[in-house]
């Protein structure tokens, strides 16, 4: 497969994991607005905070620094040693699980269980669905490097679609045991996922049999379980130290990625009730994040790790290679900053009303509306952190990876002060200030990196990021339309008026996706080459960096 075709397949790829996001996040959405009809926000509270923060700690420890290090340059790997250590995920979650489920049960403060019982059976129901879910890893991992770029959208929206219909079955009749629906939802949903991959990689060695095709050098499932090998080390060691460096740097991430959650956990910052209101908020400004931000950094991170060797300098490798990537780097960059600066220019416009309409007056006055607009600032930190760092990451040497570990300590420390510090002095806005105040320091980081990175090259990836002229005015000139309507319009009462704003945003929308797509034509015509699966002229761009 040549390197533009590859970008191809990581492109649909993230066009696959975005239609993923976007049916997850809205069934979440369309959930957690059902719900919040039906249980206390206390229970939201614990639910969407304590117990998914148990969840995706879990996850995230026993699972992501064996994806990084097995998808990183899958090309001559020994697969039986790959498969083996991939297993490892299933201790470590047993491990971890076991340690966190005792942190949350007894050195956390309980919710009180006349408002919110069962919460107990959460914890235990959080830590067994992760295991579940480990078992299935091995089969994940091995479908996202032979390009399975439908199976995962597919079992994982299967999966979600059965929680959410379950939780919201029985929240109907069984309103005041929110914990124990939840937990019946999760493991039902878990248990659904696993059984889902072993029956698919059953079917398709079945069909490969029979046609006598096999695309990649597995011949059963039994070949993804694990087995000692004659003569030869149960694991690669080499990866497994890779995996060990991105443990330590997963440790940092996962902190700093739901820092803001585990300050509201471990030192009360925010009652329950507090906790599900800022959650509801914080859920709907990263919308943009998740449905869009998070799976074109993961195939971004897909791509750039088997186009680049982190083993060897870049100097050495093939100058295709590191051309394409600097290309891939530099629009992908642009692309981001252009969603973002779309994100905060509609948000401080549009958010009482999105508010409004998703949770009731309750949401929609008061504090919703002000943490919202401030959370819209914060994704344009998220949409340019999520590329860059997804490069660095590729292309880090371990040495490398162990030195921004270390940096990463600091960085926590600086996210946790500015955390206890800025929540006490503004509330619910300080954790998205310390928010802020991380991103920008890891983007700084990355920023240094990748300059230093191609500096021996001629290639010149953060140059040219600043929009084009036209389009920054744009941007301007939408943002005083639009916060003009919010006036006019959105203040006066009636559900005309506010139709009327919603309009006069679409119109603005559409006028700004004109100038953007008339003024930032190569950035257009690079998505479209990739879109249509053609290839760049590795030259002509070549020249562009030079």
């Amino acid at each position: 497969m040549t390197k533009g075709s590859l970008f191809s397949v990581a492109a649909r790829s993230a066009s696959y994991n975005i239609i993923l996001q976007v049916c997850m996040r809205l069934l979440t959405f369309l959930l957690n607005a059902f719900i919040l009809r039906y249980i206390t926000k206390e229970a939201l509270g614990v639910i969407n905070v304590r117990l998914m923060l148990l969840y995706t700690t879990t996850q995230f420890l026993s699972r992501e620094a064996f994806r990084r290090a097995c998808l990183s340059n899958p090309d001559g790997r020994k697969w039986p040693q790959v498969i083996n250590l991939l297993w490892i995920t299933v201790p470590v979650s047993v491990v971890c699980g076991s340690v966190l489920c005792l942190i949350w049960l007894h050195a956390l403060k309980p919710p009180n269980p006349e408002v919110v019982p069962a919460y107990a059976l959460g914890v235990n129901a959080v830590v067994v669905s992760v295991v579940l879910e480990m078992m299935a890893e091995p089969l994940f991992v091995i479908g996202q490097i032979f390009k399975f770029v439908k199976l995962r959208v597919i079992l994982e929206g299967l999966a979600l679609l059965i929680r959410c219909v379950v939780m919201a079955l029985l929240t109907v009749y069984f309103p005041q045991h929110p914990l124990s629906i939840f937990s019946i939802g999760q493991l039902l949903s878990s248990t659904v996922y696993l059984f889902s991959y072993y029956i698919y990689f059953m079917y398709f060695f079945s069909v490969s049999r029979t046609q006598h095709i096999m695309v990649f050098p597995f011949t059963s499932v039994k070949d993804m379980l694990p087995r000692r090998i004659n003569d030869k080390p149960f694991l690669d060691w080499k990866l497994a130290q890779l995996t060990w460096s991105f443990l330590k740097q997963t440790v940092m991430k996962q902190f700093l990625t739901e820092g803001e959650r585990y300050v509201m956990t471990f030192f009360n910052a925010l009652s329950f009730s507090e906790q599900g209101i800022y959650d509801v908020v914080n859920n709907l400004g990263s919308l943009a994040a998740r449905f869009i931000f998070q799976p074109i950094e993961e195939s971004g991170y897909l791509f750039f790790a088997q186009v680049m060797n982190r083993d060897v300098v870049v100097e050495k490798q093939a100058r295709d290679d590191v051309t394409l990537s600097a290309i891939v780097l530099r629009h992908l960059l642009r692309l981001m900053i252009l969603l973002g600066l779309t994100v905060v220019t509609f948000g401080q416009s549009y958010s009482d009303l999105l508010l409004l309409m998703y949770g009731g007056i309750s949401l929609g006055t008061g504090q919703g509306p002000f943490l919202l607009k401030w959370h819209c600032v914060y994704v344009v930190f998220l949409a340019v952190n999520g590329v860059t760092e997804c490069f660095v990451f590729a292309v880090m040497r371990k040495g490398d990876i162990d030195k921004y570990n270390q940096k990463m300590v600091l960085v926590s420390l600086l996210f946790l002060l500015a955390s206890f510090y800025l929540t006490k002095l503004f509330g619910s806005v300080g954790f998205i200030l310390a928010n802020c105040i991380n991103m920008g320091a890891r983007i700084g980081h990355s920023l240094f990196f990748i300059r230093n990175y191609f500096k021996a090259t001629r290639l010149v990836p953060l140059e040219g990021l600043v929009p084009n002229q036209a389009v920054v005015v744009m941007f301007c000139l939408v943002f005083l339309i639009t916060q003009s309507s919010k006036v006019f319009l959105y203040n006066e009462v009636g559900v005309i008026w506010w139709f009327l704003h919603i309009l006069v945003g679409c119109c603005c929308l559409i006028l700004l996706l004109t100038v953007i797509y008339m003024r930032e034509r190569s950035l257009v015509e690079f998505i479209l080459h990739y879109w249509k699966e053609k290839h760049v002229d590795l030259k002509e761009d070549d020249d562009k960096f030079a």
